[in-house]
């Protein structure tokens, strides 16, 4: 069970694209922070999939992060990140729903916005 394809994945893939651009490589000078994600297929706490998203770096990693502790944590279920990312949920309201928790710093997690995800054409979803 634990190799099912995530949507998640996709988005992911797409956002390492996107920060070997220059203006991915703005927003890690930006941002400067190191995000951990962790995302579940259907629940929260569940058969979690984790990704270290380094916006010091400029890398984003499948695990957990390996230079200490990241700034902020996130916990999300796949359908739940995916609507995050591409901006059809607000990430305060997901919050407030339970759709999204959060370890660390509050004012690092603030700065975990859509904008920072590319794009994706809408094709790949």
């Amino acid at each position: 069970m634990g190799s099912a394809q995530l949507k998640s994945d996709q988005l992911l893939e797409l956002m390492k694209q996107h920060l070997a651009t220059d203006e991915g490589k703005d927003l890690c000078k930006k941002i400067n922070l190191v995000y951990q994600i962790k995302i579940a297929p259907k629940k929260l706490g569940f058969d979690e999939v984790t990704y270290t998203v380094d916006l010091k770096k400029g890398e984003v990693l499948k695990g957990a992060y390996e230079g200490g502790k990241a700034d902020a944590t996130f916990s999300f279920k796949d359908d739940d990140f995916v609507k995050v990312a591409l901006g059809k949920m607000n990430p305060q309201i997901a919050f407030m729903r339970g759709a999204m928790k959060i370890k660390g710093s509050l004012s690092a997690a603030q700065k975990f916005t859509p904008d920072i995800f590319p794009k994706p054409p809408v094709s790949k979803l």
